[in-house]
């Protein structure tokens, strides 16, 4: 990737400029501890949403991360 998140960040890019540099890139596995009552409230949740518990954890870093005035 050309330009690192803070950098985009510090240079002032958009929100959407932001989330599609978030959601390029290769996969990588990722361990997350969580309580496995947070587990399962979140498949829950994101089934109901008609997305995978993944996706939903993608979707929510992504929202937190392009967030403006922080």
């Amino acid at each position: 990737m050309s330009n690192s998140y803070k950098s985009m960040v510090t240079k002032g890019a958009t929100t959407t400029e932001i989330q599609a540099h978030l959601s390029e890139g290769d996969t990588v596995a990722v361990t997350v501890r969580i309580p496995s009552n947070l587990k399962e409230a979140a498949n829950e949740y994101a089934a109901m949403s008609g997305m995978s518990f993944s996706a939903l954890f993608r979707n929510c870093l992504i929202n937190e991360l392009s967030k403006k005035g922080r």
